[in-house]
């Protein structure tokens, strides 16, 4: 096989659907966010604004979280030096996972590399804790949770997405007696959707199935405290385990989940993906921990509330230009285009024009035909900002001759 011509024939694909992923080079100025350089492949630098980052509310420059790294990496080094079974389990660890467990009102937290392998372990070791699980999932799960269930391998049922009559029939149908777990979010990344807690808690409790919510896209965003969408609607206290990451609203890096001791315990004592992994540097522990305990005070609820409102303005003020919105409530901002080349094209003129760094959802991620450019505005998003955006859009979509529309659903 000429395994070259196999590659190129592989990549040529991607052109040819316009949705190869380009990614650019950038350099977030500390304390300047969302402002960043974009040095081109010519070794040119332009000046510009992120729009489409995930540290929803810039913690990721925060003094607080800052200081707290240092300190770490002053009294530590640089790396962990092991597996959380060897020699990498420090202070900063426990610490971060008794303000997570604290966080989420639940007796302990685990914190692993990343929020993706804490889906993918999780999930997929629940099979060998519980024989015969029946896992319930949401169709429009995160592919991590997707990748859990699968690996995982024995039963598994998909039901329609928020869909709770679906997921009823489907429980319904099932033994009585076989361990039964519902896996879904509560916000769905791409349209921004909420996901049906309390009723999903509804049938868990009816049919004695344990639920497994990922709160990713809502941990330091809602909530008095910051716990997410669960803690928001009084549902917090019916979930049996909580999954989040400390990457986007806590600004640093790494993922967790939270739930009793015991399922903590099993979680810790059979999953290779947190066995065999090394740990968190000490100083990532020690800034997602600050940033964790500072979210939950008053300074966090002020974030909050500044994030929302400027989420709002920016919807507003696209939909007054007619812009197709997918608005289901949540902070995230889509814009539907429905084309992946149109989509390409526009992220490409936004960056080259105007300074503006949105990147293009194409599929896998999003259905063919629902490409999208996705906005993320926070708190460090301001008036300048926002205008220079609805501008560039408004032209760039008469330009492009680009259906308006009142929104998407």
């Amino acid at each position: 096989m000429d395994y070259n011509s196999a590659l190129d024939a592989s990549l040529q694909r991607l052109h040819d659907e316009g949705r190869y992923r380009t990614f650019i080079d950038i350099a977030r100025e500390q304390g300047q966010f969302p402002h960043a350089v974009w040095t081109k492949p010519d070794g040119t630098q332009k000046d510009i604004t992120v729009w489409c980052g995930n540290d929803y509310l810039g913690m990721g420059q925060h003094p607080e979280v800052l200081a707290a790294m240092h300190a770490a990496l002053d009294a530590t080094g640089a790396g962990s030096g092991g597996t959380r079974n060897i020699s990498g389990t420090t202070v900063w660890h426990k610490r971060l996972e008794a303000e997570l467990a604290d966080l989420h009102r639940k007796e302990a937290a685990l914190v692993f590399t990343s929020a993706y392998i804490a889906n993918d372990a999780t999930l997929s070791t629940l099979r060998l804790l519980f024989p015969g699980l029946i896992i319930y999932s949401d169709a429009l799960n995160h592919a991590s949770m997707i990748e859990g269930v699968r690996r995982g391998g024995g039963e598994k049922r998909i039901f329609r997405h928020n869909d709770v009559a679906h997921l009823r029939e489907l429980l319904a149908k099932d033994d009585p007696a076989a361990p039964k777990l519902i896996a879904f979010e509560s916000i769905y990344s791409m349209d921004g959707d909420f996901g049906p807690i309390k009723e999903i808690c509804d049938l868990a409790q009816e049919f004695n199935a344990l639920t497994y919510l990922d709160e990713v896209h809502a941990v330091g965003m809602y909530g008095p405290r910051g716990a997410g969408v669960a803690e928001r609607d009084g549902q917090m206290h019916r979930v049996d385990i909580i999954n989040g990451t400390l990457a986007k609203a806590y600004g640093v890096f790494g993922g967790y989940i939270a739930a009793s001791v015991r399922m903590v315990d099993a979680v810790r004592s059979y999953a290779p993906g947190f066995i065999f992994t090394t740990s968190l540097p000490p100083a990532v522990a020690a800034g997602a921990a600050a940033s964790v305990r500072f979210l939950k005070g008053e300074g966090g609820l002020r974030l909050r509330e500044r994030h929302q409102t400027q989420a709002r303005i920016l919807k507003m003020r696209l939909k007054a230009l007619g812009m197709p919105i997918i608005d289901h409530g949540s902070h995230i901002v889509p814009v539907h285009v429905g084309n992946p080349v149109h989509c390409k094209m526009l992220s490409d003129m936004l960056l080259e024009n105007h300074g503006i760094y949105v990147q293009p959802i194409n599929f896998p991620t999003v259905p063919r035909g629902t490409e999208r450019l996705r906005f993320t505005p926070s708190p460090v998003h301001g008036t300048g900002e926002i205008e220079t955006l609805v501008r560039a859009m408004d032209e760039l979509w008469a330009h492009c001759a680009l259906n308006r529309a009142e929104q998407v659903a």
